[in-house]
């Protein structure tokens, strides 16, 4: 079974899940959204990656499974994330990369590769001095939702720091990384544990789930 971590570029969003590839909700503020032609909503897309890229940097990963698509992860400084300033619990510490969007297929949900799609974000954001991972919980449950849910970044080490009923905000310290290990190849080390543990034969029922992160 092969492996590969690659990042979200204009070259690969075109294997994010379909409804994720025009998907503004956190790239656009509300008003924006309202007016855009759903048409658009891919180029609308790439112009956010394509500025965000050029300006700030990686902002997502994507994992393969023997050249699928299986899971992605989105993050950017909270500058470059305007629904952010909708959430009752921002805005995000100015110390801190928010993450956006989380999503596993339904094949490998409850595997761990949500926990590998987080390491890697947050092993290439404390490479390039960005001190924390924030998020917006979804304590609510909805099923397809663009927000994580908070159990879910609660289990992978992100900590509470602005309580709410619906969406709390959630923080990973990127400086200890918790119980993940340290040096050099220690992330190629667990994703091939985790391989070791992942069958593709799949139980019919997981392939009827919809979107998760696990």
């Amino acid at each position: 079974m092969s492996r590969r971590m690659g990042s979200l570029t204009l070259d690969t969003l075109k294997d994010l899940p379909q409804r994720c590839r025009g998907c503004v909700f956190w790239e656009l503020s509300p008003e924006c959204e309202a007016a855009m032609a759903a048409e658009s909503s891919m180029l609308d897309k790439e112009a956010w990656l394509s500025g965000t890229l050029l300006e700030w940097g990686g902002c997502g990963k994507i994992a393969y499974i023997d050249g699928m698509p299986a899971g992605y992860i989105s993050y950017a400084a909270a500058r470059y994330v305007p629904r952010a300033a909708d959430f009752p619990t921002g805005p995000a510490s100015p110390d801190a990369a928010l993450l956006m969007t989380a999503h596993v297929i339904p094949e490998f949900a409850d595997t761990g590769l949500g926990r590998l799609l987080v390491r890697a974000s947050a092993e290439d954001l404390a490479k390039r001095g960005v001190r924390a991972l924030e998020a917006f919980g979804d304590n609510r449950g909805e099923s397809g939702a663009c927000v994580a849910p908070a159990g879910f970044l609660r289990a992978v080490g992100f900590k509470t720091v602005a309580p709410h009923p619906h969406y709390p905000r959630l923080r990973l310290d990127l400086r200890v990384l918790p119980g993940w290990g340290a040096g050099a190849g220690a992330l190629e080390d667990e994703v091939e544990r985790w391989l070791s543990t992942v069958s593709l034969d799949v139980a019919p029922q997981r392939r009827a789930r919809q979107s998760v992160v696990s």
